[in-house]
């Protein structure tokens, strides 16, 4: 009474491939759109700089930690603080976003607009 169980070889087959058709299709692809930062185009202070110290630096640096990042004291406290000078690479402001501390707080992209933006001379425009 020895006997052996022979599985069909096309059920196993069947089911490979549609557990295999199941995980992959559960599988989530994510694409992320890397924006290009032009170093011709304007990096306008109040519509690119501002908004990004908002959602990125304001938190931390409020008031109580030099600079003042806060909407109404962020420019003057930028430009008079000694944090925007050219060249922009060796910028105070820039060489701290890229260093070690606060480089994951922003993106690639955020940290050339912060550099287009010094190198294009700190305006306070529009």
């Amino acid at each position: 009474m020895n006997r052996k169980i022979r599985l069909p070889i096309n059920g196993i087959v069947v089911f490979i491939i549609l557990a295999g058709t199941v995980f992959f299709a559960s599988c989530e692809k994510y694409s992320f759109v890397v924006e290009t930062v032009n170093p011709v185009d304007s990096v306008h202070f109040k519509l690119v700089i501002q908004p990004m110290l908002n959602r990125k630096c304001a938190s931390c640096h409020s008031g109580s930690k030099d600079p003042d990042l806060r909407s109404a004291y962020s420019y003057e406290s930028l430009t008079t603080g000694g944090y925007v000078n050219l060249p922009a690479e060796n910028s105070k402001l820039y060489t701290k976003v890229i260093s070690s501390g606060h480089t994951a707080f922003t993106l690639p992209e955020e940290k050339l607009k912060i550099l287009y933006w010094i190198a294009q001379g700190a305006r306070n425009n529009k």
